[in-house]
């Protein structure tokens, strides 16, 4: 079989290894635009969930990446100065840069040589694969080449934000917000390695109005950014890496393959970074493909439907918690006006998927300090 797999992120590099695994004949080319070592963003998070989920499908990468890995418990909310933990969800940081370099690792182990700076201008180029898997991102070269056949939707929010790093680690998976002489604005930002954290700045498109950040060049955007905190970084700088202002594109398809061509992780969908589950969601995504395959024989024209059958159902729950958490985002600054328990409260549930019963179970010490607060956990978002 021969299996043409474009991008070579972490799906796409995944999608070589799984391939490889299932099938060890298989003749799998791996083609990658940019260079070996480039990479766009800092950190890549997984839940304890999506750790146990690929340690299920295949423990030997699961070693490989969590040796590798920082570990933190909790989530910490800050808001009005004041810094509440939410206990018992854990969470595991690598950076993206090492992610790939095991990936890369395992994947020559099987016999495969990603192909770097090699670009596809058209798939039609690739006429003896039998199967070709776009892993190629947001600007996938094989979704834009048929998005009709595809079925390809983009709508943009309105939050801006921007993607830096910073020069220190946070003990806990943390989100600060502030208020600001321009509007609200509020900072994601969580480790990934000893001394490094990944860090990200988002506000509503009016706070960014007032800003002057659009007409910024992005040094002096980055200095401004690491004076409105500077309470939080304490003494610490933002790095850039491709640092622009940007909005998040949500992006989804109504049809998952086209002829012999198949889409997974964000040349498919996308899902906001506020649930953090981009990259485990591609991967997992690569799963349902190879197992797809497998169950069918390898029969391409079989398996393609048959992945987008099992796999849609799944998705689209994860992607629907992801589009309410975003919405939570567009609104920030609105629930910033509930006083700092409430509001942590609010953020915990802003995806609907914590009823006061599981929030009790998961976090037991963050919803005993409520109710002994005389704070409802039914409260609604």
């Amino acid at each position: 079989m021969r299996v043409a797999i474009v991008g070579a992120g972490p799906a796409g590099l995944y999608a070589a290894i799984l391939i490889k695994r299932f099938r060890p004949d298989a003749e799998i080319r791996v083609m990658e635009q940019n260079p070996a070592d480039a990479t766009f963003g800092f950190g890549v998070v997984f839940s304890d969930q999506a750790l146990a989920f690929l340690r299920d499908d295949d423990p030997e990468t699961a070693d490989l990446i969590e040796g590798e890995m920082v570990h933190w418990s909790d989530i910490a909310v800050v808001h009005r100065g004041e810094r509440i933990t939410i206990d018992g969800i854990g969470f595991a940081g690598i950076g993206r840069l090492d992610l790939l370099r095991l990936l890369q690792e395992r994947a020559r182990a099987l016999g495969v040589e990603p192909a770097y700076e090699c670009r596809l201008e058209n798939p039609d180029s690739l006429g003896d694969a039998d199967l070709i898997i776009g892993a190629d991102g947001l600007n996938s070269i094989l979704r834009r080449s048929a998005p009709e056949a595809f079925g390809e939707q983009i709508v943009e929010l309105d939050n801006r934000f921007i993607w830096y790093g910073a020069d220190r680690a946070f003990d806990a998976l943390t989100q600060t917000f502030v208020e600001t002489p321009h509007g609200a604005m509020t900072a994601h930002h969580y480790a990934y390695a000893p001394g490094r954290a990944t860090f990200i700045i988002e506000m509503t498109a009016a706070t960014f109005a007032r800003s002057g950040f659009a007409e910024m060049p992005e040094p002096d955007c980055r200095a401004a950014c690491e004076a409105l905190f500077a309470e939080t970084l304490e003494g610490a700088r933002l790095i850039p890496n491709n640092s622009v202002w940007r909005r998040f594109p949500r992006l989804t398809c109504r049809t998952w393959h086209h002829g012999r061509q198949v889409l997974v992780g964000d040349a498919l969908h996308t899902a906001h970074f506020s649930i953090g589950s981009g990259t485990r969601l591609a991967m997992e995504d690569v799963i349902a493909l190879v197992k797809a395959l497998d169950a069918e024989g390898w029969a391409v024209a079989r398996a393609l439907p048959a992945y987008q059958a099992a796999r849609r159902p799944v998705l689209e729950k994860m992607v629907r918690a992801a589009e309410r958490s975003a919405a939570w985002y567009e609104r920030f600054e609105a629930h910033m006006a509930l006083a700092p328990w409430p509001f942590a409260l609010s953020y915990i549930r802003r995806a609907g998927r914590l009823d006061a019963e599981r929030l009790r179970g998961l976090a037991p010490r963050f919803a005993a300090a409520l109710e002994e607060k005389g704070i409802s956990l039914e409260t609604a978002v």
